[in-house]
C-alpha cells in the first residue's frame, strides 16, 4: 500500500496507507464508537464534510452490501481505520470495503493508532485535519488545514425535487418528510407501518407543505450546524403553527427547537456511535440508542410550551423534547437505527398514534 498522512489542525502527523481513492482532503476529523454498521457510516448524509475515525480497530469484515446503504452516495470527506479487512466472510457480502471507497470516491488511510487520534479529539475536541500524500504542508496548505469549515451542509445533500418514495396498496397514513440529509431507514419504518411517504427538498415552503394535506410531517436527520437554516426554521415554526402531527429526528429535532425559540451549541466532540445511552424523564427508563451529531438543543433555553423527555446519560444533554398541546415531538437520537439499536423504535408507533384522527 502506498503511504499516506494524517495531519491535524494542531500539527500532530500520523503515517499510515491509502486505502480507498487516491487524492488529498480535508474535513472535519470525528470518531465514531460503533462496532457495526460502517456501511451506514459511510452512506449516511449526516457525516457531510467530515473525516470519520472508527475506532473499533477492524473494519470490513463483513464485506459490502447495498441493500445496507443509507443512500447512493458517501458524503464522508474522508475514513479512518485501524485495519481493513480484506477477506471479508458474510453469505450477503458483494465484496471488499476498499472497492466500495474507491467506487464512491473517498479518499481514506489505515494503520495509523485510531485511539490515540480519538484521545486527541475527546480532549482538544474536534478539529481539521487533511489526509495527503506530504508528510508536511507548505504555508498555503496550512492555511487552507485552518480555515476549512463545514458550510451549506443540509443545502448539499437534500433532495433537489418532490417525490414518491414509497407507496402501499392500502396506506394508513399519508406523509411529508423534509429531506435534510435523509436516512434510507426512516422510510423503511414509516413505510413497514403503512405510510404512503412523499420526500420534500429542504427548501420546500410551509405552505406547500400544507396544501399537500399529508396526517404526518417528518423532519430528518442531516449534517452541518442548525442555526445557518435560517429560511428552513422559519418554515418549521409556521408548521408547528398549522397543528399537523410533527416528528423531527436529529437536525429535524433541531431545527424545531430553534423554530419554537431554543438555541443550540456545539458539542466538544459530539456523540457518534451505537452506544449512547439516553434516559426517559418520564419513565426513568434508559434505552441505548445510536446517535451521529455535533450539536446540541441548550436544555436551559427550552421554551415554555415545551418539555423536555430524555437526557443523554453520559453528559446531561438534552435527547428529547415534546410541544405541550400539539402533537409534535422530537429526539436526537436514531430511533430507526441500522444497525442497531432498536430500543426506541416503539417512537415510530407514537408518531402514527398522533397521526389517527386527522381529518
Amino acid at each position: 500500500m502506498k503511504k499516506i498522512y494524517l495531519i491535524l489542525e494542531n500539527g500532530k502527523v500520523f503515517e499510515g496507507e491509502s486505502i480507498g481513492a487516491e487524492g488529498e482532503v480535508v474535513g472535519e476529523v470525528v470518531f465514531t464508537t460503533a462496532m457495526t454498521g460502517y456501511l451506514e457510516t459511510l452512506t449516511d448524509p449526516s457525516y457531510y464534510g467530515q473525516i470519520v475515525c472508527q475506532t473499533f480497530p477492524l473494519i470490513g469484515n463483513y464485506g459490502v452490501i447495498e441493500e445496507d446503504f443509507e443512500s447512493p452516495s458517501s458524503f464522508v470527506k474522508g475514513y479512518i481505520v485501524r485495519d481493513i479487512c480484506d477477506t471479508p466472510s458474510n453469505f450477503r457480502s458483494q465484496g471488499k470495503l476498499d472497492d466500495m471507497l474507491k467506487k464512491l470516491g473517498v479518499i481514506g488511510i489505515c494503520g495509523i493508532d485510531t485511539r490515540e487520534l480519538t484521545k486527541i479529539v475527546r480532549e482538544s475536541g474536534v478539529m481539521n485535519g487533511i489526509i495527503t500524500d506530504r508528510p508536511a504542508l507548505d504555508a498555503s496548505k496550512k492555511k487552507e488545514l485552518d480555515e476549512y469549515i463545514i458550510k451549506d451542509a443540509v443545502k448539499s445533500v437534500s433532495c433537489k425535487q418532490k417525490r414518491a418514495v414509497c407507496q402501499v396498496d392500502k396506506p394508513t397514513k399519508k406523509v411529508a418528510l423534509l429531506d435534510y440529509g435523509i436516512k434510507r431507514n426512516i422510510i423503511e419504518k414509516l413505510a413497514r407501518r403503512g405510510c404512503e411517504v412523499t420526500v420534500f427538498p429542504h427548501d420546500t415552503s410551509a405552505e406547500e407543505i400544507i396544501k399537500f394535506k399529508p396526517d404526518g410531517i417528518m423532519l430528518s436527520n442531516g449534517p452541518g450546524n442548525p442555526q445557518e437554516n435560517v429560511y428552513e426554521i422559519e418554515q418549521i415554526k409556521k408548521l408547528v403553527d398549522s397543528k399537523i402531527p410533527m416528528f423531527g429526528i436529529c437536525i429535524g429535532h433541531q431545527l424545531l427547537a430553534l423554530s419554537q425559540g431554543a438555541k443550540t451549541y456545539k458539542l466538544k466532540y459530539g456523540h457518534r456511535g451505537g452506544n449512547q445511552p439516553v434516559k426517559d424523564l418520564a419513565t426513568g427508563r434508559v434505552y441505548v440508542s445510536t446517535q451521529n451529531h455535533g450539536y446540541a438543543v441548550d436544555n436551559a433555553t427550552v421554551p415554555d410550551n415545551a418539555e423536555v423527555t430524555f437526557v443523554n446519560v453520559n453528559d446531561g444533554t438534552c435527547e428529547g423534547i415534546n410541544y405541550k398541546n400539539s402533537k409534535v415531538f422530537s429526539v436526537q437520537f436514531h430511533p430507526e437505527a441500522c444497525a442497531g439499536p432498536l430500543d426506541t423504535g416503539y417512537l415510530f408507533d407514537r408518531f402514527m398514534e398522533n397521526m389517527e384522527g386527522r381529518k
